[in-house]
């Protein structure tokens, strides 16, 4: 009894699915509930095994409502080549069934897109609100994928938020959400979720975004993972965790431009996801498939934002872009050579082509695009073949605009010219006269902080490396070093200054921390008479302290050292070349009397005990000395 019921069950199944139209909500009811009948009387009547054709079950009871046959309103619907077509359909004999008006309101909002101007009087017009009630009249009848490009439709028709036809559509896609296919839930995501947040649906966005992350595991293709990730992944940190789960799973999948917009998402929410990063950059590396000129500016951008190295990925974008140069605009130029300034990474080939670019195209290019040129090459302490010819543009294109830039921006462009040692008197003059700099004396921001600091530079720069330099300069009282965020003590800073203490025996043989009147921190400082001892700091005169402390002049030959170490950051990407800003700083500590003393990772790393470290030091410190006797 029990094999035959289920052998009854399995038959009118198929047969129901069979006749059935695969989304009609409708059918699907009224098949549980036919389906619950027969069950239970082929349980209860002893004559159910009797043979006949299941059909003759099925037609007893109208079971389906099967999608209606297309008709000729549809194609009208579909030619429709203006909004007067669509409402005419209202009155011009025509059966409308409960999809009808629905599809009509979509192929509205597609022709009123181009033609914003005339929603405002298509929403007065009283078809069009004949319209709105019969679809609101046969909501529940409409089918899922019609049902989300209508809410679509009416968010872009600007129907009021408090319209009842659009809370009650609102209110449906809400009802149905369990039951709507994925593939719905991102069209909502892709064409919606925007609109929701501009016009107060926070309870809809909400639960959209919940069943999208509840439901992640079925999202099957690449174009729907990335369309969800770059709609709404900033909405929601828990979706967005998911969505980068799954693109680690379809990332093979992906073309170039999923990628990009995959990276490009990733910076903008500031994400940086190093599987994720690693994976894209992996398929970037190992797959052959060419890049446009956009994707590869994208990419780069990107990668500068998350501060995301990845050397062979660097590679390949300077190589594929160097051809592309002579197509990029000025704009192009200036962002692309500043996603390379924050990666720290040089290539010599491209930025050559870079600078050849802004001197092909002198008069065109845009100032602050050539700003921009600028900082990244004092980063990066570039300074192109034809170094005359460029920088006599620069200082051509600044003269009379200068001081028409932001403030900030004009201590910028200064400092990089101080960096590049391109500094004019006139252009210093310009920004260490009293009403300018006074606006960042007491500024309490990290902004206005960074840019005093960079006026310390730029002081310094006046002071020690331009003797024909008149003035004016920063005040004294200006000069006095700020007390600053304690920052944690780095292995080499402490294994730097136990050594060296360890070799000074005394407390009043070396200073630590030493910050400078000229805006720089030295690690250590320690004099030297002529046969290389270590003298007591306290009672000697130390100019570059502010203010200058000691009144005793040094003895003759003794020499004044720093010690500057030089961390894994301060280097160029790939590179024992340091970035621009640390050699100013070198170059400014030189200047001011030092014999410098440097210290880099890469070289201490390789010292394993005491006796070593003790020992580098010492063998550095008589370099220093020998260099300059022999000078």
């Amino acid at each position: 009894m029990a094999a035959r019921l289920v052998k009854c069950c399995t038959c009118l199944l198929r047969e129901a699915t069979r006749l059935a139209p695969a989304g009609s909500p409708v059918g699907r009811l009224r098949l549980a509930r036919v389906t619950h009948k027969t069950l239970t009387s082929s349980a209860t009547s002893p004559s159910s095994h009797l043979p006949g054709p299941l059909s003759q079950h099925v037609e007893k009871e109208q079971v389906f409502t099967p999608y209606p046959e297309r008709q000729e309103v549809d194609t009208l619907i579909e030619k429709a080549t203006q909004p007067e077509e669509l409402l005419e359909l209202l009155g011009g004999g025509h059966c409308l069934h409960h999809n009808h008006a629905a599809l009509a309101l979509i192929q509205l909002s597609r022709l009123l897109s181009e033609k914003p101007a005339d929603k405002a009087w298509l929403t007065q017009d009283a078809r069009f609100q004949q319209l709105l009630h019969l679809v609101n009249s046969q909501i529940t009848a409409v089918w899922h994928g019609t049902l989300v490009k209508l809410l679509r439709s009416l968010y872009a028709l600007a129907l009021p938020a408090a319209s009842r036809e659009l809370r009650s559509v609102e209110q449906e896609v809400r009802w149905r959400m369990r039951r709507l296919k994925y593939k719905h839930l991102a069209f909502l995501a892709e064409s919606s979720a925007a609109y929701m947040q501009e016009r107060g649906s926070r309870e809809l966005l909400a639960e959209l975004l919940l069943h999208l992350e509840r439901r992640w595991a079925e999202i099957e293709d690449g174009r729907t993972l990335v369309a969800i990730l770059v709609k709404t992944g900033h909405l929601s940190e828990p979706l967005m965790n998911r969505l980068e789960d799954k693109c680690l799973e379809l990332v093979e999948q992906f073309g170039p431009d999923e990628l990009r917009k995959v990276l490009v998402a990733l910076a903008f929410q500031k994400r940086r996801s190093v599987p994720l990063l690693r994976a894209i950059s992996y398929h970037l590396v190992q797959k052959p498939f060419p890049l446009t000129k956009g994707v590869l500016l994208d990419l780069a951008y990107a990668y500068g934002k998350l501060g995301f190295h990845q050397t062979q990925v660097f590679q390949r974008l300077a190589a594929d872009l160097l051809p592309h140069t002579p197509s990029l605009t000025s704009g192009e130029v200036a962002r692309c050579t500043k996603s390379f300034a924050f990666l720290k990474w040089l290539n010599l080939p491209l930025f050559e082509a870079f600078a050849q670019h802004v001197l092909s195209r002198a008069q065109s290019v845009a100032l602050p695009h050539l700003c921009n040129m600028l900082l990244a090459f004092a980063r990066l302490n570039f300074r192109p073949e034809q170094e005359d010819r460029f920088f006599s543009l620069v200082h051509e294109r600044l003269g009379s605009e200068l001081a028409r830039l932001d403030p900030g921006l004009q201590v910028d462009v200064l400092w990089a010219l101080c960096v590049l040692q391109q500094a004019r008197g006139a252009e210093l003059q310009a920004v260490l006269r009293p009403e300018f700099h006074t606006q960042f004396l007491g500024g309490g921001s990290p902004k206005d902080q960074s840019t005093f600091q960079k006026l310390l530079h730029i002081d310094a720069s006046a002071r020690l490396e331009h003797p024909d330099y008149t003035g004016p300069l920063l005040p004294a009282s200006a000069l006095v070093p700020r007390p600053s965020a304690d920052r944690k003590v780095t292995p080499l800073q402490k294994e730097l200054q136990e050594t060296l203490k360890g070799l000074l025996g005394s407390p009043d043989r070396g200073r630590f921390m030493v910050a400078t009147q000229y805006g720089w921190v030295l690690d250590a400082e320690v004099l030297l008479d002529t046969d290389g001892q270590f003298l007591p700091l306290r009672d000697f005169v130390a100019p570059h302290l502010a203010p200058p402390s000691g009144s005793q002049p040094l003895p003759p030959g003794a020499k004044r050292l720093a010690f500057l170490r030089w961390e894994f950051p301060n280097f160029n990407s790939r590179s024992k070349d340091l970035l621009g800003r640390f050699v100013l700083a070198r170059r400014h500590v030189r200047a001011a009397g030092f014999l410098v003393v440097d210290v880099p990772y890469y070289e201490w790393l390789e010292l394993k005990s005491e006796w070593q470290k003790g020992a580098y030091l010492k063998d550095k410190m008589r370099k220093a000395v020998a260099e300059e006797l022999a000078k």
